[in-house]
Protein backbone atom coordinates (compact mmCIF):
# COMPACT_ATOMS: atom_id res chain seq x y z
CA UNK A 1 0.00 0.00 0.00
CA UNK A 2 1.24 3.54 -0.75
CA UNK A 3 -0.22 6.93 -0.07
CA UNK A 4 -2.39 8.23 -2.89
CA UNK A 5 -0.64 10.26 -5.56
CA UNK A 6 -3.36 12.92 -5.43
CA UNK A 7 -3.03 13.36 -1.68
CA UNK A 8 0.73 13.39 -1.50
CA UNK A 9 1.32 15.74 -4.42
CA UNK A 10 -0.76 18.45 -2.75
CA UNK A 11 1.65 21.14 -1.56
CA UNK A 12 1.00 24.08 0.74
CA UNK A 13 3.25 26.46 2.55
CA UNK A 14 2.25 25.00 5.92
CA UNK A 15 2.97 21.47 4.77
CA UNK A 16 6.36 22.44 3.41
CA UNK A 17 7.35 24.01 6.70
CA UNK A 18 6.07 20.97 8.60
CA UNK A 19 8.23 18.79 6.38
CA UNK A 20 11.25 20.84 7.28
CA UNK A 21 11.91 22.52 3.95
CA UNK A 22 11.94 25.98 5.49
CA UNK A 23 10.06 27.39 2.48
CA UNK A 24 7.23 26.22 0.27
CA UNK A 25 9.59 25.85 -2.67
CA UNK A 26 12.49 24.12 -0.92
CA UNK A 27 15.64 23.52 -2.95
CA UNK A 28 15.05 22.53 -6.58
CA UNK A 29 16.95 19.60 -8.04
CA UNK A 30 18.41 19.57 -11.55
CA UNK A 31 16.12 20.80 -14.32
CA UNK A 32 13.79 22.54 -11.87
CA UNK A 33 12.74 19.25 -10.24
CA UNK A 34 12.31 19.28 -6.49
CA UNK A 35 12.95 16.02 -4.71
CA UNK A 36 10.55 15.23 -1.88
CA UNK A 37 11.65 12.53 0.52
CA UNK A 38 9.24 10.03 1.97
CA UNK A 39 9.15 12.00 5.20
CA UNK A 40 8.35 15.26 3.39
CA UNK A 41 5.43 13.59 1.64
CA UNK A 42 4.21 12.00 4.86
CA UNK A 43 4.29 15.39 6.59
CA UNK A 44 2.58 17.12 3.66
CA UNK A 45 -0.35 14.75 4.17
CA UNK A 46 -0.60 15.65 7.85
CA UNK A 47 0.81 12.26 8.91
CA UNK A 48 -2.51 10.65 7.97
CA UNK A 49 -0.78 7.30 7.43
CA UNK A 50 0.08 7.22 11.15
CA UNK A 51 -3.24 8.52 12.44
CA UNK A 52 -4.21 7.04 15.81
CA UNK A 53 -1.27 4.62 16.01
CA UNK A 54 1.42 4.44 18.64
CA UNK A 55 4.50 4.94 16.50
CA UNK A 56 8.13 3.91 16.82
CA UNK A 57 10.85 5.09 14.44
CA UNK A 58 13.94 3.15 13.32
CA UNK A 59 16.42 5.86 12.48
CA UNK A 60 19.85 7.41 13.00
CA UNK A 61 21.40 10.87 12.46
CA UNK A 62 20.54 10.73 8.71
CA UNK A 63 16.81 10.90 9.44
CA UNK A 64 16.64 14.65 8.91
CA UNK A 65 14.48 17.21 7.21
CA UNK A 66 15.62 19.60 4.52
CA UNK A 67 16.48 22.21 7.15
CA UNK A 68 18.53 19.63 9.11
CA UNK A 69 16.08 18.93 11.93
CA UNK A 70 15.82 15.34 13.00
CA UNK A 71 12.52 13.68 12.08
CA UNK A 72 12.16 12.30 15.62
CA UNK A 73 12.36 15.83 17.03
CA UNK A 74 9.81 17.02 14.44
CA UNK A 75 7.40 14.16 15.11
CA UNK A 76 7.76 14.47 18.88
CA UNK A 77 6.77 18.12 18.73
CA UNK A 78 3.68 17.46 16.58
CA UNK A 79 0.42 16.63 18.38
CA UNK A 80 -0.87 14.79 15.30
CA UNK A 81 1.58 11.92 15.90
CA UNK A 82 1.70 9.55 18.89
CA UNK A 83 5.44 8.94 18.84
CA UNK A 84 6.25 6.59 21.71
CA UNK A 85 9.60 4.93 20.91
CA UNK A 86 12.81 5.12 18.88
CA UNK A 87 14.89 2.18 17.64
CA UNK A 88 18.61 2.65 17.00
CA UNK A 89 20.74 0.60 14.53
CA UNK A 90 24.51 0.11 14.38
CA UNK A 91 26.27 3.34 15.46
CA UNK A 92 23.14 4.32 17.41
CA UNK A 93 20.16 6.64 17.05
CA UNK A 94 22.21 9.78 17.71
CA UNK A 95 25.33 8.27 16.08
CA UNK A 96 27.74 8.11 19.01
CA UNK A 97 29.14 4.60 18.36
CA UNK A 98 31.91 3.50 16.00
CA UNK A 99 31.73 0.55 13.58
CA UNK A 100 30.53 -2.63 15.28
CA UNK A 101 28.95 -0.71 18.17
CA UNK A 102 25.62 0.71 19.29
CA UNK A 103 24.22 2.92 22.04
CA UNK A 104 22.21 0.35 23.99
CA UNK A 105 18.92 1.08 25.75
CA UNK A 106 18.46 4.61 27.15
CA UNK A 107 16.06 7.54 27.30
CA UNK A 108 16.79 10.24 24.73
CA UNK A 109 17.74 13.45 26.62
CA UNK A 110 16.21 15.71 23.95
CA UNK A 111 12.75 14.13 23.82
CA UNK A 112 12.55 11.79 26.80
CA UNK A 113 11.59 8.98 24.43
CA UNK A 114 12.80 5.44 25.17
CA UNK A 115 15.48 4.39 22.67
CA UNK A 116 15.73 0.65 22.03
CA UNK A 117 18.81 -1.01 20.50
CA UNK A 118 18.23 -3.14 17.37
CA UNK A 119 21.88 -3.84 16.55
CA UNK A 120 22.66 -7.54 16.17
CA UNK A 121 19.07 -8.41 17.07
CA UNK A 122 16.81 -10.26 14.66
CA UNK A 123 13.93 -12.72 14.55
CA UNK A 124 11.98 -13.30 17.76
CA UNK A 125 14.36 -11.36 20.07
CA UNK A 126 13.85 -8.24 17.93
CA UNK A 127 10.11 -8.94 17.71
CA UNK A 128 10.11 -9.01 21.52
CA UNK A 129 11.67 -5.54 21.54
CA UNK A 130 8.86 -4.23 19.31
CA UNK A 131 6.24 -5.93 21.49
CA UNK A 132 7.72 -4.56 24.72
CA UNK A 133 7.84 -1.04 23.25
CA UNK A 134 4.06 -1.00 22.88
CA UNK A 135 4.06 0.50 19.38
CA UNK A 136 1.44 -0.32 16.74
CA UNK A 137 3.48 0.86 13.73
CA UNK A 138 7.22 0.83 13.08
CA UNK A 139 8.55 3.53 10.72
CA UNK A 140 11.94 3.22 8.99
CA UNK A 141 13.83 6.36 7.88
CA UNK A 142 17.58 5.91 7.34
CA UNK A 143 19.90 7.03 4.53
CA UNK A 144 21.48 4.06 2.74
CA UNK A 145 24.63 4.25 0.58
CA UNK A 146 23.82 1.59 -2.03
CA UNK A 147 26.11 -1.32 -1.06
CA UNK A 148 24.98 -4.79 0.05
CA UNK A 149 27.38 -4.88 2.99
CA UNK A 150 26.23 -1.56 4.46
CA UNK A 151 24.28 -2.83 7.43
CA UNK A 152 21.30 -0.45 7.47
CA UNK A 153 19.49 -2.34 4.72
CA UNK A 154 19.74 -5.49 6.83
CA UNK A 155 18.45 -3.54 9.81
CA UNK A 156 15.51 -2.81 7.48
CA UNK A 157 15.17 -6.50 6.63
CA UNK A 158 15.47 -7.68 10.23
CA UNK A 159 12.98 -5.08 11.45
CA UNK A 160 10.48 -6.04 8.74
CA UNK A 161 10.79 -9.70 9.72
CA UNK A 162 10.46 -8.90 13.42
CA UNK A 163 7.49 -6.59 12.83
CA UNK A 164 5.73 -9.44 11.02
CA UNK A 165 6.41 -11.77 13.95
CA UNK A 166 5.14 -9.17 16.43
CA UNK A 167 2.06 -8.31 14.37
CA UNK A 168 3.16 -4.71 13.79
CA UNK A 169 2.58 -2.59 10.70
CA UNK A 170 5.73 -1.37 8.95
CA UNK A 171 6.18 1.93 7.09
CA UNK A 172 9.25 2.75 4.97
CA UNK A 173 10.08 6.36 4.07
CA UNK A 174 12.16 6.76 0.94
CA UNK A 175 15.49 8.53 0.53
CA UNK A 176 17.84 8.75 -2.48
CA UNK A 177 20.40 6.13 -3.34
CA UNK A 178 23.36 8.57 -3.29
CA UNK A 179 25.28 6.76 -6.04
CA UNK A 180 22.27 6.54 -8.42
CA UNK A 181 19.91 3.69 -9.13
CA UNK A 182 21.02 3.11 -12.70
CA UNK A 183 22.22 -0.47 -12.45
CA UNK A 184 22.99 -3.35 -10.15
CA UNK A 185 26.70 -4.23 -10.14
CA UNK A 186 28.96 -6.92 -8.75
CA UNK A 187 28.61 -10.42 -7.34
CA UNK A 188 25.34 -11.67 -5.86
CA UNK A 189 25.37 -13.19 -2.38
CA UNK A 190 25.20 -16.98 -2.13
CA UNK A 191 22.82 -17.97 0.66
CA UNK A 192 25.40 -20.07 2.54
CA UNK A 193 27.48 -16.91 3.07
CA UNK A 194 24.63 -14.94 4.68
CA UNK A 195 25.63 -12.66 7.59
CA UNK A 196 24.66 -9.21 8.85
CA UNK A 197 26.67 -7.73 5.94
CA UNK A 198 24.46 -9.67 3.55
CA UNK A 199 21.31 -11.50 4.57
CA UNK A 200 19.87 -12.31 1.15
CA UNK A 201 21.01 -12.73 -2.49
CA UNK A 202 21.25 -9.22 -3.85
CA UNK A 203 24.07 -7.60 -5.84
CA UNK A 204 27.04 -5.95 -4.16
CA UNK A 205 25.89 -2.55 -5.52
CA UNK A 206 22.12 -3.01 -5.60
CA UNK A 207 21.09 0.25 -7.32
CA UNK A 208 17.82 0.52 -5.37
CA UNK A 209 16.21 2.85 -2.83
CA UNK A 210 15.06 1.67 0.59
CA UNK A 211 11.41 1.60 -0.51
CA UNK A 212 12.33 -0.59 -3.48
CA UNK A 213 14.42 -2.87 -1.27
CA UNK A 214 11.59 -3.17 1.25
CA UNK A 215 9.21 -4.28 -1.48
CA UNK A 216 11.83 -6.72 -2.80
CA UNK A 217 12.40 -8.16 0.67
CA UNK A 218 8.67 -8.52 1.27
CA UNK A 219 8.00 -10.05 -2.12
CA UNK A 220 10.96 -12.40 -2.41
CA UNK A 221 12.60 -13.20 0.91
CA UNK A 222 10.39 -12.86 3.98
CA UNK A 223 8.75 -16.16 4.94
CA UNK A 224 5.85 -14.21 6.46
CA UNK A 225 5.42 -10.87 4.65
CA UNK A 226 4.92 -7.87 6.88
CA UNK A 227 1.97 -5.47 6.58
CA UNK A 228 3.91 -2.90 4.57
CA UNK A 229 3.22 0.71 3.64
CA UNK A 230 5.74 2.71 1.66
CA UNK A 231 6.08 6.41 0.93
CA UNK A 232 8.28 6.78 -2.18
CA UNK A 233 10.12 9.96 -3.04
CA UNK A 234 9.02 12.19 -5.89
CA UNK A 235 11.37 14.18 -8.10
CA UNK A 236 14.16 11.57 -8.05
CA UNK A 237 15.52 9.97 -11.20
CA UNK A 238 17.61 6.83 -11.32
CA UNK A 239 20.50 8.76 -12.87
CA UNK A 240 20.67 11.26 -9.98
CA UNK A 241 23.68 11.43 -7.68
CA UNK A 242 23.17 12.81 -4.20
CA UNK A 243 24.01 16.40 -5.09
CA UNK A 244 20.90 16.52 -7.29
CA UNK A 245 18.71 16.06 -4.21
CA UNK A 246 19.19 19.46 -2.60
CA UNK A 247 19.38 17.65 0.74
CA UNK A 248 22.11 18.13 3.33
CA UNK A 249 24.50 15.18 3.68
CA UNK A 250 24.79 13.66 7.13
CA UNK A 251 27.42 10.91 7.45
CA UNK A 252 25.36 7.71 7.81
CA UNK A 253 28.25 6.24 9.81
CA UNK A 254 31.52 7.66 11.17
CA UNK A 255 33.56 6.47 8.18
CA UNK A 256 31.15 7.69 5.49
CA UNK A 257 31.91 11.43 5.65
CA UNK A 258 30.90 12.48 2.12
CA UNK A 259 28.88 11.32 -0.90
CA UNK A 260 32.28 10.81 -2.54
CA UNK A 261 33.04 8.15 0.06
CA UNK A 262 29.79 6.40 -0.84
CA UNK A 263 30.75 6.53 -4.52
CA UNK A 264 33.81 4.29 -4.03
CA UNK A 265 32.62 2.29 -1.02
CA UNK A 266 30.92 -0.57 -2.89
CA UNK A 267 34.35 -1.52 -4.27
CA UNK A 268 37.01 -0.43 -1.83
CA UNK A 269 35.24 -1.76 1.27
CA UNK A 270 36.54 -5.13 0.01
CA UNK A 271 39.88 -4.16 1.54
CA UNK A 272 38.31 -4.79 4.94
CA UNK A 273 38.83 -8.43 3.98
CA UNK A 274 42.61 -8.00 3.56
CA UNK A 275 45.61 -7.01 5.66
CA UNK A 276 45.73 -3.59 3.96
CA UNK A 277 44.18 -0.49 5.48
CA UNK A 278 40.90 0.58 3.90
CA UNK A 279 41.59 4.13 5.09
CA UNK A 280 39.73 3.99 8.40
CA UNK A 281 41.35 6.42 10.78
CA UNK A 282 42.05 8.94 8.01
CA UNK A 283 40.04 11.84 6.64
CA UNK A 284 39.55 9.83 3.40
CA UNK A 285 38.26 6.40 4.43
CA UNK A 286 37.78 4.01 1.50
CA UNK A 287 39.54 6.49 -0.82
CA UNK A 288 42.95 5.81 0.76
CA UNK A 289 44.26 2.22 0.75
CA UNK A 290 47.65 0.95 1.84
CA UNK A 291 50.01 -1.02 4.05
CA UNK A 292 53.60 -1.04 5.27
CA UNK A 293 55.93 -1.91 2.42
CA UNK A 294 53.62 -0.80 -0.40
CA UNK A 295 55.18 1.71 -2.78
CA UNK A 296 54.47 3.49 -6.06
CA UNK A 297 54.40 0.24 -8.01
CA UNK A 298 50.76 -0.30 -7.00
CA UNK A 299 49.53 3.04 -8.35
CA UNK A 300 51.47 2.46 -11.56
CA UNK A 301 49.99 -1.02 -12.01
CA UNK A 302 46.38 -0.03 -11.48
CA UNK A 303 46.71 3.15 -13.57
CA UNK A 304 48.01 0.91 -16.36
CA UNK A 305 44.61 -0.77 -16.53
CA UNK A 306 43.01 2.53 -17.61
CA UNK A 307 39.87 1.91 -15.61
CA UNK A 308 37.04 4.21 -16.69
CA UNK A 309 36.42 7.36 -14.67
CA UNK A 310 39.16 6.99 -12.06
CA UNK A 311 42.87 7.64 -11.55
CA UNK A 312 45.18 6.55 -8.75
CA UNK A 313 47.80 8.58 -6.92
CA UNK A 314 50.71 7.13 -4.96
CA UNK A 315 49.88 8.07 -1.38
CA UNK A 316 51.31 7.81 2.14
CA UNK A 317 49.27 8.15 5.33
CA UNK A 318 49.21 7.27 9.02
CA UNK A 319 45.80 6.09 10.30
CA UNK A 320 44.76 7.55 13.66
CA UNK A 321 42.96 4.29 14.51
CA UNK A 322 42.15 0.87 13.04
CA UNK A 323 44.77 -0.98 10.95
CA UNK A 324 48.31 0.45 11.17
CA UNK A 325 47.30 2.96 13.82
CA UNK A 326 50.02 5.64 14.09
CA UNK A 327 52.20 4.00 11.42
CA UNK A 328 52.97 5.59 8.08
CA UNK A 329 51.95 3.29 5.25
CA UNK A 330 52.16 3.47 1.47
CA UNK A 331 49.40 2.88 -1.04
CA UNK A 332 47.01 4.68 -3.35
CA UNK A 333 44.33 7.33 -3.28
CA UNK A 334 41.42 7.04 -5.69
CA UNK A 335 40.45 10.15 -7.65
CA UNK A 336 37.14 9.72 -9.50
CA UNK A 337 37.15 12.20 -12.38
CA UNK A 338 34.08 10.91 -14.27
CA UNK A 339 31.47 9.42 -11.98
CA UNK A 340 29.12 8.70 -14.89
CA UNK A 341 31.36 5.87 -16.15
CA UNK A 342 33.07 4.87 -12.90
CA UNK A 343 32.34 1.27 -11.81
CA UNK A 344 33.18 0.92 -8.10
CA UNK A 345 32.97 -2.86 -7.95
CA UNK A 346 35.16 -3.57 -10.97
CA UNK A 347 37.58 -0.95 -9.64
CA UNK A 348 37.70 -2.68 -6.26
CA UNK A 349 38.49 -6.00 -7.91
CA UNK A 350 41.23 -4.40 -10.03
CA UNK A 351 42.78 -2.93 -6.89
CA UNK A 352 42.78 -6.34 -5.18
CA UNK A 353 44.29 -8.08 -8.22
CA UNK A 354 47.07 -5.51 -8.64
CA UNK A 355 47.83 -5.27 -4.90
CA UNK A 356 48.38 -9.01 -4.73
CA UNK A 357 50.64 -8.91 -7.78
CA UNK A 358 52.89 -6.00 -6.76
CA UNK A 359 53.17 -6.52 -3.00
CA UNK A 360 54.39 -9.83 -1.66
CA UNK A 361 52.97 -9.06 1.79
CA UNK A 362 49.36 -9.21 0.56
CA UNK A 363 47.08 -11.53 2.56
CA UNK A 364 43.40 -12.12 3.15
CA UNK A 365 42.04 -11.82 6.69
CA UNK A 366 42.18 -15.19 8.38
CA UNK A 367 38.42 -15.17 9.07
CA UNK A 368 37.68 -15.09 5.31
CA UNK A 369 35.84 -11.79 5.74
CA UNK A 370 36.35 -11.19 2.01
CA UNK A 371 33.98 -14.10 1.29
CA UNK A 372 31.27 -12.49 3.44
CA UNK A 373 31.76 -9.15 1.68
CA UNK A 374 31.69 -10.57 -1.85
CA UNK A 375 29.03 -13.12 -0.98
CA UNK A 376 30.93 -16.31 -1.89
CA UNK A 377 34.45 -17.77 -2.03
CA UNK A 378 34.64 -17.19 -5.79
CA UNK A 379 36.39 -13.79 -5.84
CA UNK A 380 39.06 -14.87 -3.36
CA UNK A 381 39.80 -18.20 -5.00
CA UNK A 382 39.92 -16.72 -8.51
CA UNK A 383 42.34 -13.99 -7.46
CA UNK A 384 44.48 -16.54 -5.63
CA UNK A 385 44.53 -18.64 -8.80
CA UNK A 386 45.90 -15.70 -10.81
CA UNK A 387 42.72 -14.51 -12.56
CA UNK A 388 42.75 -10.98 -13.93
CA UNK A 389 40.08 -8.36 -13.35
CA UNK A 390 37.97 -9.23 -16.38
CA UNK A 391 37.99 -12.92 -15.52
CA UNK A 392 36.85 -12.26 -11.96
CA UNK A 393 34.08 -9.95 -13.14
CA UNK A 394 32.94 -12.52 -15.71
CA UNK A 395 32.56 -15.05 -12.90
CA UNK A 396 29.48 -13.36 -11.49
CA UNK A 397 27.81 -12.39 -14.78
CA UNK A 398 25.07 -15.06 -14.76
CA UNK A 399 24.12 -14.47 -11.11
CA UNK A 400 23.96 -10.72 -11.69
CA UNK A 401 21.76 -11.08 -14.77
CA UNK A 402 19.31 -13.20 -12.77
CA UNK A 403 19.21 -10.66 -9.93
CA UNK A 404 18.65 -7.80 -12.36
CA UNK A 405 15.55 -9.55 -13.69
CA UNK A 406 14.12 -9.90 -10.18
CA UNK A 407 15.12 -6.35 -9.24
CA UNK A 408 13.27 -4.91 -12.24
CA UNK A 409 9.92 -6.01 -10.81
CA UNK A 410 10.38 -3.85 -7.72
CA UNK A 411 11.67 -0.60 -9.16
CA UNK A 412 9.36 2.27 -8.21
CA UNK A 413 11.36 5.11 -9.79
CA UNK A 414 12.17 5.42 -13.48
Amino acid sequence: MTLSRRTLLATTTAAAVAAGSGTAEGVPAHGGRRLRTGFERLAADGYALLDGDRVGVVTNPTGITRDARHVVDVLHADDRVRLTAVFGPEHGFRGTAQAGGSEGRYDDPATGLPVHDTYLKSGQPLADVFTASGVDTVVFDIQDVGARFYTYIWTLYDCMEAAALAGKRFVVLDRPNPVTGRAALGPVLHEEFATFVGRRPIAQAHGMTVVELAQLFNGEFLTTPVTLDTVPMTGWRRSDFYDASGLPWVPPSPNMPTPGTALVYAGTCLFEGTNLSEGRGTTRPFELLGAEGVDGAWAAAVNGLELPGVRFREAYFAPAFSKFQGTTVGGVQLHVHDREVFDPVRTGIALLVTAKRVWDGFAWRSDRWIDKLTGSARVRTMIDAGADTDEVVAGWRADLAAFRRVRERYLVHR
